[in-house]
C-alpha cells in the first residue's frame, strides 16, 4: 500500500499544496513551522478521519476559510483508489470515492492505513488512560474498519444514558420520585451493555496479539532495559476467562462479555446513581504498560518512555502488515528525539517499508539507509529536489 498523490487546500498552514510520491522512502525537510507535518497530518486524516495534534476539525482548516480539502491517490494491490475529504467544521463532512460522494465518511475507511510516530507518542506512555484507549480503538479501527462504527454507536449510547443518571441523581438529591428512571435505566444497561461487549472483546483480541510484537520491539530498541508488557485491565476481568486478552488464549466471546458488563451494572447502580454518571464499560477501561515490575508511566526514564512509545507503534506496523495490505509508516519529526540505537532500530524497520514518509528539520536527522525522494518545504511551496 502506498500514497501516489498528495493534494491540499486551505487545510491548515496551506493554501494549496500538490504532491507525488514514490514508493520506498519520501523525506520532507523543512525549518520548523513550515508547514510539513501538516501534509502527513493530512495523509493520516485520510487512513483515520482524525488528527494525532488535536481533537477537533476547526484548527485543520486555514485562518478564514470555511474549509479544507484533502486529496489523495491510493495505490493497494495494483489498484488505485482516489479520496477525497472535504472538512467543514460544524457541519458534517463530506467524502468521495473515485469522485463519487459515499453515504458516510467513515466509508472511506481502509482504503489507507497508516502507523504514525511522533512526539506527542510521550503521551501514550506518560500521559491520561485516555490516551491508551485511544491508541487501541484507533488501531482497531485500522485492523477492521467496521469499529468506527462501533465506537460511535457506544458513544451515542453512553451520552444518553449519562444524562439519564445526571437527571437522575439531581432528582434523588431533591428528593423527588422518579419511578420511570429504573425502568428507562434498564432499557440503556442493556444498549449499552451490548455496545460495549463488542468494543471491549476487539480490545482485549487486540491487545492478545500486540502484546508479544511489543515486547519484541521494545527488547529490540532498548535491550539493556528491562523487559516491556502490555496488558488490558478491566473492570469485569475478575468474571471473564483467564485466557481472555493473554497472548495464545481464548479469544473474547461477546456474549460472555455483554452478562458481565450487565452484571457489573447491577452491582454498580446504586453508586451510578448516587455520581450521576456510568462507573462500568470500556470508557473505564485501561491499556497497562509495564517495564519489569513497575508501570512505565511514573517509572520509566525519558529514554525508556521514548522507547515503549516507539515499541507500541513498531508492533502496530507489525500486526497490520502480519494481517494484510501492509500500512504507510509515517515518521514524523521524531530522529531528532532519538538516540544513536532507536533512530538506527527504527531505521532498519523503515527501510524495509513499502512506503515510508519522514519529516526533519535538517537532513542530517535521517539516517543514510532511508535513500529516496526528497522534498524541500519552506515560504509556502514544497518542491521536490
Amino acid at each position: 500500500m502506498r500514497v501516489r498523490h498528495l493534494q491540499v487546500s486551505d487545510f491548515r498552514s496551506w493554501q494549496q499544496a500538490d504532491l507525488e510520491f514514490d514508493a520506498g522512502p519520501s523525506v520532507l525537510v523543512g525549518a520548523n513551522g513550515q508547514g510539513k507535518t501538516n501534509l502527513v497530518e493530512a495523509i493520516g486524516y485520510v487512513a483515520t478521519l482524525g488528527s494525532h495534534r488535536v481533537a477537533a476539525d476547526q484548527p485543520l482548516v486555514r485562518h478564514g476559510c470555511s474549509r479544507a480539502i484533502v486529496r489523495t491517490a491510493v495505490i493497494n494491490d495494483g489498484r488505485e483508489l482516489t479520496v477525497e475529504l472535504e472538512i467543514t467544521p460544524g457541519k458534517a463532512n463530506r467524502a468521495r470515492i473515485n469522485r463519487g460522494p459515499v453515504p458516510r465518511t467513515r466509508d472511506v475507511l481502509g482504503i489507507l492505513r497508516t502507523v504514525l510516530f511522533a512526539p506527542e507518542d510521550l503521551a501514550l506512555v506518560r500521559g491520561d488512560p485516555g490516551e491508551r484507549r485511544g491508541f487501541l480503538d484507533d488501531l482497531l479501527v485500522l485492523r477492521a474498519p467496521r469499529y468506527a462504527g462501533v465506537r460511535a454507536d457506544y458513544d451515542k449510547v453512553l451520552r444518553q444514558r449519562n444524562a439519564l443518571l445526571k437527571s437522575a441523581a439531581t432528582n434523588r438529591r431533591a428528593r423527588r420520585s422518579d419511578p420511570d428512571a429504573v425502568s428507562t435505566l434498564d432499557v440503556w444497561d442493556n444498549h449499552l451493555a451490548a455496545h460495549g461487549a463488542q468494543l471491549l472483546a476487539a480490545r482485549l483480541d487486540l491487545v492478545a496479539d500486540l502484546a508479544p510484537r511489543v515486547a519484541a520491539a521494545y527488547a529490540g530498541v532498548a535491550p539493556e532495559s528491562r523487559p516491556a508488557q502490555v496488558a488490558y485491565r478491566s473492570q469485569i476481568e475478575d468474571t471473564l476467562p483467564t485466557g481472555y486478552g493473554k497472548p495464545g488464549g481464548e479469544r473474547a466471546d461477546i456474549e460472555v462479555v455483554t452478562d458481565a458488563l450487565l452484571a457489573r451494572m447491577a452491582l454498580r447502580r446504586d453508586a451510578e446513581l448516587e455520581r450521576g454518571v456510568s462507573l462500568v464499560g470500556p470508557q473505564r477501561d485501561e491499556l497497562d504498560l509495564v517495564l519489569g515490575e513497575a508501570p512505565a508511566k511514573g517509572y520509566a526514564s525519558h529514554g525508556e518512555s521514548w522507547s515503549f512509545a516507539l515499541a507500541l507503534r513498531l508492533a502496530s506496523y507489525e500486526l497490520l502488515k502480519d494481517e494484510g495490505s501492509e500500512p504507510v509508516l509515517v515518521l514524523d519529526d521524531v530522529f531528532a528525539e532519538l538516540d544513536r540505537r532507536r533512530r538506527q532500530r527504527l531505521a532498519d524497520v523503515a527501510v524495509g517499508a513499502e512506503q515510508v514518509l519522514v519529516t526533519a528539520a535538517v537532513e542530517e536527522d535521517v539516517p543514510g539507509e532511508l535513500v529516496g525522494a526528497r522534498y524541500a518545504v519552506a515560504d509556502g511551496e514544497v518542491r521536490r529536489v
